[in-house]
């Protein structure tokens, strides 16, 4: 059985490694086997315990092969010959990958550990035959263990500017006052290679690929980007919140009942208990792509790979619920994005066709359809990409859809039509966004963890975001995992609270921004020094006055680290949050266990 297979660099040949410890040679014009290689080392030989989990072609005609002995060989392509063999794995090599400049090679097993190989200078005592290149020698320089359990896969990333940008241009850098110690900034740079490894641990790590034993590799955030939980708040007569989970194959209906509302407490541990309402699975156990529930909670809505499809959530008696399926109109295509209007009356889709669909609940019938454009006569273009997030403002009268590429549409739902469009934001792609539930303000963060606030009625940017938002504070600009929410306090104009898996930040647009280090002591003159008469009257109140100027500028951007993941944060009242998380224990229980590691003393 093939487990790996890779291509020649020419194309003329493709290479597959066995469950039988052979790697064979391929013809991929006549599909004739050219030669074969056994693959064992020291008399081991072929068998099914020998398994080739892993093949690499490098541009200088050497084959590299990681198998399950916890080996990594380097191979004469040309004769099928052995050039060196590495065995420092302590279990299976999985994963394979090289530096564009292929002088490096990096391999990943079972054993958690990453390893990087150098081509040295030294060449191989081999024949003459042999291509100078491929007779180099391929030295082991280090290794690094981030993963916990087996690295299943490893890929070489180069940053890169955005699409539109042309390579004369230069890149504006903006100058910090400095730098954190343990930064990845250091060494995450546009066109520098980084590589990326992931595990059964769940984890992302990247890697400097030229600096690979010099820095600390750099966790990704482990959850989805995008908040995979609904709330519907005060959707029931007693003010429980109906909250929509999507899974893989389904999604779950719960209860969140909040004891205490009226003085709410810090630990929503003990203050929120929820209780399964019911279960939806989708149609073939297809995967659910979008979900979205009705503010009210009656709605409920889903689209897998195929279509769209909305239930009605009605209360029976007692405790028990049931959802009704409610036909949509036909020949929708599947969203990958998708919310209700304020009054629950309509379903926003966002296609895969790059379209905007507005369905009417009452009729079920499509009452608008919206063709995303950035002409500002109006003119649809069919290069337009698909929308992937949508936020509505809380009076229902604007709409903000954003594509891949963090270009945002806005659409004034009153007179059906498109209002503004707004292009990418200093080339980031946009994390998460909502408008203020207050005034028509919408709030963008970006993948370079910048916040931008824009006027949509004035169609232009914000009067803070055109003070502060190339001046954050670096706590904020490292912000512990990336954004995936933003959640607004009901009742307020300037608040919002943005949240990672990691950690939450406060954030007050009616406060100023100050850089989150020592401010440098006001300057002092020769007279007020040698002023030996100033009352203590008059110093107790300057520095009463400091004193709240600091405490003031200390309530902005305030962070709050979690203690375990986070995938939702919302506001059920102006003074109390609702917090979910995932205990990483329960995550890693579901684990298989790791390969055993004797710890010296034990």
């Amino acid at each position: 059985m093939a487990l790996s297979v890779t291509w020649s660099s020419n194309a003329k040949f493709i290479f597959s490694g066995s469950s039988d410890g052979l790697i064979r040679c391929w013809d991929s014009t006549s599909f004739q086997e050219k030669y074969r290689i056994t693959a064992g080392l020291g008399g081991a030989g072929t068998g099914p315990e020998l398994c080739i989990w892993t093949l690499l072609f490098l541009r200088c005609g050497s084959l590299v092969s990681g198998d399950s002995t916890g080996s990594v060989q380097f191979w004469d392509s040309s004769h099928g010959t052995l050039l060196q063999a590495h065995s420092y794995h302590k279990g299976d090599v999985n994963a394979l990958a090289t530096l564009p400049s292929q002088n490096r090679v990096f391999s990943a097993g079972s054993d958690g550990q990453v390893i990087l190989y150098k081509a040295s200078n030294d060449e191989l005592g081999a024949s003459k035959n042999m291509v100078k290149d491929q007779a180099r020698k391929w030295t082991y320089v280090g290794y690094v263990r981030a993963h916990t359990h087996d690295v299943r896969a490893l890929t070489m990333a180069v940053p890169i500017c955005s699409e539109d940008a042309l390579h004369e241009e230069k890149v504006v850098k903006i100058r910090r006052r400095g730098k954190h110690q343990f930064s990845y900034h250091k060494w995450a740079h546009l066109g520098v290679p980084m590589l990326i490894s992931g595990g059964d641990d769940t984890k992302l790590f990247a890697y400097s690929a030229k600096e690979f034993t010099q820095f600390a590799p750099h966790n990704f955030c482990p959850a989805p980007q995008r908040p995979l939980i609904t709330l519907a708040r005060d959707s029931t007569a007693n003010g429980d919140s109906v909250m929509l989970v999507q899974s893989a194959n389904w999604l779950d209906v719960l209860l969140v009942t909040v004891q205490n509302k009226l003085t709410p407490s810090t630990s929503s541990r003990e203050d929120a208990k929820v209780r399964q309402l019911a279960r939806l699975k989708s149609k073939g156990s297809r995967k659910i792509i979008s979900s979205a529930a009705s503010g009210n909670g009656t709605l409920l809505a889903y689209s897998d790979c195929v279509r769209p499809c909305l239930f009605a959530l009605k209360h029976k008696c007692g405790k028990k619920y049931a959802l009704d399926k409610l036909e949509l109109p036909k020949g929708l295509p599947c969203s990958q994005s998708m919310m209700f209007t304020v009054d629950s009356s309509n379903l926003i889709l966002a296609g895969r066709d790059g379209k905007i669909y507005i369905v009417d609940i009452e009729t079920r019938e499509i009452s608008n359809v919206f063709h995303p454009t950035r002409k500002a006569d109006g003119t649809i273009s069919s290069r337009e990409s698909p929308v992937t997030k949508m936020f509505l403002s809380a009076d229902g009268q604007w709409l903000a859809a954003v594509n891949c590429f963090g270009d945002i549409y806005v659409f004034n739902l009153e007179v059906q039509r498109q209002h503004w469009f707004i292009s990418r934001m200093n080339g980031g792609a946009v994390t998460s966004g909502g408008f203020c539930p207050k005034n028509n303000v919408l709030v963008i963060t970006t993948s370079k963890n910048e916040v931008y606030v824009f006027d949509v009625e004035a169609k232009q940017l914000g009067e803070w975001s055109k003070r502060y938002t190339h001046h954050l504070p670096r706590s904020f600009q490292e912000f512990p995992g990336e954004v995936i929410g933003l959640s607004f306090p009901p009742q307020s104009s300037s608040i919002v609270v943005v949240y990672s898996t990691r950690a939450m930040c406060f954030i007050d647009f009616g406060l100023p921004v100050v850089d989150d280090v020592p401010l440098p002591s006001r300057s002092t003159g020769p007279a007020e020094r040698t002023d030996a008469q100033k009352s203590t009257k008059t110093k107790q109140k300057r520095k009463a006055r400091d004193e709240e100027s600091k405490q003031q500028n200390k309530n902005n951007f305030n962070f709050f680290p979690f203690k375990e993941p986070v995938l939702f944060v919302g506001h059920l009242l102006d003074s109390s949050s609702l917090i979910v998380e995932k205990r990483w224990l329960d995550v890693v229980e579901g684990f298989g266990p790791p390969v055993h590691r004797h710890i010296y003393g034990t």
